[in-house]
């Protein structure tokens, strides 16, 4: 019997169609995909922003983005989490603590101090597993929408 293997490897313009389902499944909409392939392609070519692809048995299985800026009221580097999902079927399995300790080896190879999530508040499961992960609950993210 072949064991089961987990794969975290950074993403490629091959898996755009990938990352455009997982990212329609977060956000629970269909996006419009010429924008959203115009920021795939943008950001992947950006030294700053990374996205990751978790493969589990060679099936894409999750994916992390994380991009990194100084930040003035911060007076360092500091990496924020954009997106992270992990499909229904894969959860508790690991696979987001994998990709979070990926996004972490980016973000410090990047020099960032410290590492930032925002979830919404209705994601009170995503809540607790960040938490899990060392994530404290230390600021309201308010958003205006145009």
């Amino acid at each position: 019997m072949v064991s089961s293997q987990l794969h975290i490897r950074l993403a490629t313009a091959l898996d755009e169609d990938s990352v455009y389902d997982m990212i329609c499944d977060l956000e629970n909409k269909v996006l419009n995909r010429e924008s959203f392939n115009f920021v795939f392609h943008h950001n992947l070519a950006q030294r700053n922003i990374c996205y990751l692809i978790a493969e589990f048995d060679g099936a894409p299985v999750g994916m992390g983005s994380c991009h990194v800026q100084p930040l003035l009221h911060h007076v360092c580097m500091v990496a924020e989490i954009q997106e992270m999902f992990v499909k229904e079927a894969y959860r508790s399995k690991e696979i987001g603590k994998a990709i979070i300790d990926s996004l972490v080896v980016f973000a410090k190879s990047k020099s960032a101090l410290q590492i930032e999530v925002t979830s919404n508040n209705l994601r009170e499961n995503a809540h607790r597993f960040y938490q899990k992960e060392g994530f404290k609950k230390s600021h309201v993210k308010m958003v205006r929408y145009f």
